[in-house]
């Protein structure tokens, strides 16, 4: 494993020999490093270095900004191009669904591998926080499916914007926050029967 150094100024963790004479991250001097042991399990922080739910974040929140920016710009400005904006609009509604299911599943995995464990407050508060937004895009895409007042459509798409702005703050302040050891592997009891086997 690579010798890694760690930034006393900021935190910042990273290998001895891609040091140079700054901190990449803070720009104080390389002087103000220390030696660092990660306390990580290689295999928890190989599926959080993939990133998987910061990229599908990612895609969800250009979604959720896209769709009540969509819906203003054309309610403001009705004759340009309307077939094209109807179409994009109608193409995110549909599509934003799913990249919000990726979003959570991604940010359980991210959740197990990171904090060893789904229940603490904050991370059960993105879990309601996810449900609330789900079932508000579930509910745009059948009104904007069925047609409905464009308010409508624009209400919700504003309460989406509402809960993901929620999730980014929370998400926010665990941004940096792992575990240290191994994920935690439930162990089977093993007991002794008459006969001097092992029974599980």
């Amino acid at each position: 494993m690579k010798e890694l150094v760690r930034c006393k100024a900021c935190g910042f963790v990273m290998e001895a020999d891609k040091l140079k004479d700054v901190c990449p991250a803070c720009g104080i001097s390389a002087k103000v490093f220390e030696p660092y042991r990660e306390r990580v399990a290689f295999n928890r922080l190989f599926v959080l270095s993939l990133d998987l739910h910061p990229i599908s974040i990612h895609l969800s929140q250009t979604f959720v900004f896209f769709i009540p920016a969509i819906l203003i710009f054309t309610n403001l400005f009705p004759e340009v191009k309307p077939d094209l904006f109807a179409n994009v609009l109608t193409f995110l509604i549909y599509v934003f669904p799913l990249t919000l299911f990726a979003a959570v599943i991604t940010g359980i995995i991210d959740g197990l591998f990171r904090f060893k464990s789904l229940r603490p407050p904050f991370l059960r508060l993105k879990i309601l926080y996810s449900i609330c937004i789900i079932i508000v895009a579930i509910t745009l895409f059948f009104v904007a499916r069925s047609g409905s007042n464009d308010l409508v459509t624009l209400l919700l798409s504003l309460g989406c914007l509402y809960f993901a702005i929620r999730l980014g703050l929370l998400g926010k302040k665990l941004l940096n926050v792992i575990l240290p050891g191994s994920y935690p592997v439930r162990k089977v009891k093993a007991t002794g029967n008459r006969n001097g086997g092992i029974s599980q």
